[in-house]
């Protein structure tokens, strides 16, 4: 729950807040307790009084504040824009520094609030602390979200390499890949989502905007048409292929399966990582206009699911549980269930891209494909493995980019920030 003692940022004289901008239909809006991660209730006036909605039918704000990060479990938007970071100081106070101005940065844009003093600046001669494209917009339920990759590790000037989790390994080349070392890894990656691009796109500009000379951008990458949904009883969305894709994900609100399958506990890793995770991001490329010419029955066969109403092979509806052994041994249903992956299984959340087209014509599309998971040992790893060796779908696609980051928890109160638990751990005496 958020912590009721820090609330939410509120918008400060000066600097209105961009719901107010536009009026949001008449009614005011006013933060009150909300769970970070999941569909917030907030509440709204109008002309029957207060009522309660949730977030994600208006638009309105995510709780940023909350034993985990928004971002992960919370119901998946619309819209994305990923960036992978290289860490360009060598002082580590400058990046402690750094992670701190990001939180409060990112604290306002998730509240729907310019970045420190807002557009119209006190100063004429120098430059507003927020660029501005998103002044009039509502916060587009806006999730930000931070991951540390291997490599921040491994720079002894942050004195980490102690502290690097045991599960953080970098993955292993697996049969197909073709990747892109300008498009993959980095020290830090910021994961932004809203139901509006320019939100979105505001979020990742605005925190590169301040982490100029101290980090630069790796690679990044936008993202539409969510690929999964956390949020079972919506309709299950489809991927650039045309099929339903994350019917089995895990739900939001399955405290369970995120606790059994995607939240680090402290008896799990290292003590800073409890309520953490691990994010694996992997631009996958797919080939759509050989796709397209394949067969339907060839490419229900492939999958191992009809097209349209997404139904495992000899079942009628989506939700029925699929009779594997009744599927191709090859058909990607069969080989990514959990049953044939000693129970393995991740939280995804990724997004379809289309990048205008290649040399030859050919539309430069397909999966941005981002994973949540407690281990990426017993998850990610061992699951691609077996896909990469053994999936017919293998031949429409091709993965060109690769990163994998640790989730740090939560930020919980005004005076706490990203990484706080990592870098007091590794306080030197």
């Amino acid at each position: 729950m958020a912590d009721e003692s820090t609330p939410e940022p509120t918008p400060a004289s000066g600097s209105p807040s961009r719901r107010s901008l536009i009026g949001w239909g008449g009614a005011g809006l006013a933060l009150g307790a909300a769970v970070a991660g999941g569909g917030v209730a907030v509440a709204t006036r109008g002309g029957d009084g207060p009522r309660t909605v949730n977030a994600a039918e208006t638009g309105a704000a995510v709780a940023f504040h909350g034993a985990h990060q928004a971002g992960v479990a919370t119901p998946v938007q619309d819209r994305l824009h990923f960036a992978a970071f290289d860490v360009k100081t060598t002082d580590r106070a400058v990046l402690v520094q750094l992670l701190k101005d990001w939180t409060r940065a990112a604290e306002r844009m998730t509240a729907g609030l310019e970045v420190g003093e807002g557009t119209d600046g006190k100063i004429a001669e120098a430059p507003p602390d927020d660029t501005g494209e998103a002044l009039g917009l509502p916060p587009s339920r806006l999730t930000v979200t931070i991951g540390f990759g291997p490599s921040l590790f491994e720079r002894a000037e942050f004195g980490l390499t102690d502290a690097r989790p045991e599960a953080l390994v970098e993955l292993p080349k697996f049969p197909g890949d073709n990747l892109d070392a300008a498009r993959s890894g980095g020290d830090l990656c910021i994961q932004a989502c809203a139901d509006d691009p320019q939100v979105a796109v505001h979020a990742i500009r605005n925190l590169a905007r301040i982490g100029f000379g101290k980090v630069s951008i790796r690679w990044s990458q936008l993202g539409f048409g969510k690929t999964s949904s956390t949020t079972p009883e919506a309709h299950t969305p489809r991927n650039m292929m045309g099929f339903k894709d994350g019917t089995r994900n895990i739900a939001g609100t399955d405290t369970a399966g995120l606790a059994d399958h995607v939240w680090v506990s402290a008896e799990d890793g290292p003590a800073w990582l409890a309520g953490g995770s691990y994010l694996v991001a992997r631009r996958i490329r797919m080939h759509i206009e050989t796709w397209d010419r394949a067969s339907l029955r060839e490419q229900e066969d492939i999958m191992g699911r009809t097209k349209v109403e997404g139904a495992p092979i000899g079942r009628q509806k989506e939700h029925d549980e699929p009779h594997l052994k009744s599927l191709r041994p090859d058909s990607h249903v069969r080989l990514a269930h959990p049953d044939s992956n000693n129970g393995a299984r991740m939280l995804r959340r990724g997004y379809s891209f289309t990048d205008g087209t290649d040399g030859l014509g050919r539309l430069d599309a397909g999966l941005f494909f981002i994973a949540y998971q407690k281990d990426v040992r017993d998850a990610f790893i061992p699951v691609q493995r077996r896909l990469a060796r053994h999936d017919a779908l293998m031949e429409y696609l091709q993965h060109v980019g690769s990163a994998v980051f640790v989730v740090p928890p939560g930020v919980t109160g005004r005076d706490d920030w990203w990484g706080r638990s990592l870098f007091e751990s590794t306080k030197e005496a």
